[in-house]
Order: C-alpha cells, then structure tokens, then sequence
C-alpha cells in the first residue's frame, strides 16, 4: 500500500504560522522552524502579558489615587478604608480618573469620606 501524505493541511499550518509570523526581523519571518518557534513564543507573551496588563493597571490607578489623597492629608490605605466603610461603591478606576482629570470631584469625594 502506498504511503499518504496530507501535504494541503501540512502546508495550510504552515502558511497559518508564517502570516502570524509577518513582519518579524531576519529568518523569523520565513524560516518554518525559526518562525513557528517564534510565533508559540510571541502567543506565550501575549497569554501572560493579557494578566500582567490588569496588574499594571490596578498599580497605576493605585498610584494616582494615593497621590491626590496625599495633596489633602490622608495616605491611600486610610482613604480607601473610609470609602469602603461609608459605602461608597467606586472602583479603583473611577477614582484615579477622577484624582487625575477631575481634582475638584475627588476632594468632594475626600471631604465626604473624612
């Protein structure tokens, strides 16, 4: 019996990977081997990187929240503490922005909480 091979499929994959793989530097971009290497490294990346990004995120808001509640006196574990026991129900997000673009709106906020 003949040997069969399924070179359509075999070579859809492989075209499938290097269209992933368009616009990498040197041999990364047309080698098969190199290039599927480099694409299941840069999918790696991008699954961690898709976590790392609302950690980034939630640090940057902390920051900005921490410092327009340092400009009226009050660290940011203290401020958040007082919006959480007066039931003030917004989130981190909401707060940086309002600390960052809307400086009047968080001393409200801060006034109320104190």
């Amino acid at each position: 019996m003949p040997r069969s091979v399924n070179s359509v499929a075999k070579r859809a994959r492989r075209k499938k990977v290097l269209k992933q793989a368009k616009g990498y530097f040197g041999r990364r971009k047309n080698v098969w081997t190199v290039a599927k290497n480099a694409v299941e490294k840069a999918l790696v990346y991008a699954y961690r990187d898709r976590r790392q990004n609302k950690r980034n995120f939630r640090s940057l808001w902390i920051m900005r929240i921490n410092a327009g509640a340092r400009l009226e006196g009050m660290s940011y574990s203290q401020f958040i503490g007082k919006v959480k026991a007066n039931g003030i129900e917004l989130n981190r997000k909401v707060l940086a922005d309002l600390a960052m673009n809307h400086p009047e709106a968080f001393k409200a906020i801060l006034n109320k909480v104190k």
